[in-house]
């Protein structure tokens, strides 16, 4: 089955151990030596209207993704790749 990332954009994420929905796809990780996808990312939204600042992302490999469907995608998240941190702004 052939996906591009437009159609992927429109799929929810839901982890199949938790029930959890992620959300939708906003980024995708590329390996350009071999031309295979790696990574789906998913942006933390941001906190108290961006004041706070903003989720972390949620990461996903895509060893992990299990089921591509019509409408949602699932997946089994190992748990070393749960969230990924947000860059942080250092203080002075």
């Amino acid at each position: 089955m052939l996906c591009t990332l437009d159609e992927l954009r429109r799929k929810e994420v839901i982890d199949v151990k938790t029930g959890e929905r992620l959300g939708f796809i906003d980024d995708i990780e590329l390996d350009i030596s071999d031309g295979t996808a790696k990574r789906l990312i998913i942006y933390g939204g941001s906190r108290f209207f961006g004041i706070f600042g903003k989720e972390d992302d949620v990461v996903i490999r895509c060893s992990d993704i299990k089921v591509v469907g019509r409408e949602v995608v699932l997946v089994e998240r190992s748990e070393t790749c749960i969230r990924e941190e947000s860059p942080k702004i250092s203080e002075k």
